[in-house]
């Protein structure tokens, strides 16, 4: 299928970001147009161009619930706020589709690269710019894929014609393929780093991303495959999907094999990994890549602290995602051993009983939260309202500031970093892209070393840690393939990547469907005694029944009288869990004027 060019995008941009279509807009320069005779005519011109476009890598959120790294994971089964995710219960509608953003900063940047040539000066200058339009193209193009799939290619400037956009979508495969080979040339052109300092986008990067990308891909295709749903590429083969594996498993090996990075270890087990999200200043972190800066003092700052710093936040970590980590001597948490701890609240949570990676994300009893002297309670706030009000009973503290005054108090006061990607997420990606490709279980293992060495834990035991339990989703893969799996989720717990990994893995209908994720033990455990006026929650919670005149804020799992009962956010809101719907919800529904702007020759995505 053929590539369409910028004459299309133009287009898409005036269809999707203004009401109407009118001659004037058209006539109108280029949004991105300079205002020189001969726009980007100097390096500095293409750095200040460039610049614009580091807005693409994630960042923190400003506000409870709002999107950003630490909060992205909710909806899922790591994190539960009180509202639900629409999209992960099935509530989304085809009126909820929004524009394709992402043509725009195509647009801007085929500008670019369109003209990049104008500038004169140093030629390592000009090939880092170039490279960094490249990567940033390959990624806003990704994230389209992933939300919408099959998209239309395009890759140069060409005079307005409104003929041109009448074409078809072109498969996604085409559109990755493309993307991969942006990063190709943009590791060609950029330069080599050892460090983040400069805050831009380097040579490990651009292969760290296809690391992600051709993972993400080749699994998204050979899931989806043999789920034999709408949403793998029909026609693709095995050895195109190995392809992809491949391609991710070499990127992550170069990265590796340089010996520019390492996994960030002290010697502190359990400080080692909460201090990487919490650091102001990673520029000498050999485990950071790339990432966002926070300075208050420039007005540039988060809320995440404030929030979390209530040990409330309006969300909680979920059970499922606290249950997943391993002992402290590494065996899956399962039967008589996790039962006799969730009879004393938080003692399933400490470094002494589990991997230390949980106490460093979950906030345990003690822990400081907040500054002069303030702990993380003995119980969380279950009974309270608002941000102040923990969902699940396991409130978040990965990324918490709690020696920060102003952090913990303010809006946008907050200044732990946004990590756009780290050396841990290539050692998980090469593990993956290994197990996924049957290679030796061994390299895997060793893969993975750096990070149990971090936390204190012993090293991978395929045997050992394999869950085979009635309940657990992952029981029926490889010993291998399941702890690389289960290994992910726990390091880059609550960084927003979950969303993606179910997606990719396409197992929504184990996860999500018909599932409700559920918060710590209540009733058979201690939090129960506590529900007392006199306790440490002030006043009665209620659940199952209320007096008149009052509600119920907290609901349980079973029924009254059952011996067990773990708090169940949902049971009220979800009665019959999520609904996410596994034949249309994987992908975004496409706006129906776009639709007829290509004169139907873009067609819905499948279920919409």
């Amino acid at each position: 299928m053929k590539k369409i060019n910028i004459t299309k995008l133009v287009l898409f941009l005036v269809a999707l970001t203004v009401c109407s279509c009118n001659k004037d807009f058209l006539e109108r320069k280029p949004l991105d147009a300079l205002s020189t005779a001969n726009p980007l005519a100097s390096t500095n011109e293409l750095r200040l161009y460039v610049n614009q476009f580091y807005s693409i890598l994630p960042t923190q959120p400003t506000t409870v619930g709002g999107a950003g790294i630490a909060f992205d994971d909710a909806g899922t089964d790591n994190l539960i706020f009180s509202s639900v995710n629409t999209r992960l219960t099935g509530q989304l509608a085809l009126s909820n589709a929004s524009t394709l953003s992402g043509y725009t900063t195509i647009r801007n940047l085929n500008y670019f690269l369109g003209n990049y040539k104008n500038a004169v000066g140093s030629q390592s200058s000009i090939n880092q710019y170039v490279g960094e339009a490249r990567f940033f193209r390959a990624l806003t193009y990704f994230n389209m894929v992933k939300s919408y799939g099959d998209l239309t290619w395009v890759n140069k400037v060409l005079p307005e014609d409104p003929e041109v956009m009448k074409v078809p979508r072109d498969p996604r495969t085409l559109v990755i393929d493309s993307v991969l080979n942006d990063l190709d040339v943009a590791i060609s052109l950029l330069p080599t780093a050892s460090n983040s300092s400069s805050l831009r986008v380097h040579k490990d990067v651009a292969l760290a991303y296809k690391s992600r990308i051709a993972l993400y891909e080749g699994t998204w295709q050979k899931y989806h495959k043999l789920k034999n749903d709408k949403f793998f590429t029909i026609g693709i083969t095995d050895a195109k999907i190995q392809a992809y594996l491949t391609q991710a498993r070499d990127a992550a090996l170069t990265v590796i094999s340089s010996g520019r990075w390492a996994i960030h270890n002290t010697g502190k087990p359990q400080q080692d990994y909460s201090d990487l999200f919490t650091t102001y200043d990673l520029s000498a972190n050999r485990e950071v890549m790339l990432w966002r800066k926070y300075n208050i003092a420039d007005n540039i700052g988060h809320s995440v602290s404030k929030y979390t710093s209530t040990d409330g936040g309006d969300l909680g970590v979920a059970l499922s995602l606290v249950d997943d980590y391993l002992t402290a001597d590494g065996r899956p948490f399962l039967g008589t051993e996790r039962s006799n701890a969730q009879q004393i609240y938080s003692k399933e949570l400490l470094a002494s009983q589990r991997d230390s990676r949980l106490s460093q994300t979950v906030g345990v009893p003690g822990q400081p939260l907040r500054p002069v002297n303030i702990v993380v309670p003995n119980y969380p706030p279950i009974d309270q309202t608002g941000f102040n009000r923990n969902t699940t009973g396991f409130p978040l503290h990965k990324f918490l500031e709690y020696s920060s005054v102003p952090a913990t108090s303010d809006d946008f006061k907050s200044m732990t970093p946004a990590i756009a990607i780290r050396y841990a997420e290539v050692l998980l990606n090469y593990a993956e892209a290994m197990a996924e490709l049957g290679g030796d279980a061994t390299l895997i293992a060793n893969a993975l070393k750096p990070l149990r060495d971090r936390c204190g834990m012993p090293a991978v035991d395929f045997a050992r840690e394999y869950n085979t339990a009635a309940d657990y989703p992952f029981k029926n893969l490889s010993s291998v393939l399941q702890a690389v799996r289960r290994e992910r989720r726990v390091e880059l717990a609550c960084e927003g990547f979950r969303v993606d990994d179910i997606f990719r893995w396409a197992v929504a209908d184990d996860l999500l469907v018909g599932k409700r994720p559920l918060g710590s033990l209540f009733v058979g455990s201690d939090m129960a005694t506590q529900n007392v006026p006199t306790g440490f929650y002030k006043g009665a919670l209620y659940y199952d029944t209320a007096p008149t005149g009052k509600s119920i804020n907290l609901y349980l799992t079973g029924t009254s009288g059952d011996a067990v009962r773990y708090i169940d956010p949902f049971k009220n809101t979800l009665p019959t869990g999520y609904k996410f719907n596994i034949g249309r919800d994987y992908l975004l529904p496409i706006q129906q004027r776009m639709l007829q702007l290509t004169s139907e020759k873009w067609v819905q995505n499948p279920g919409w």
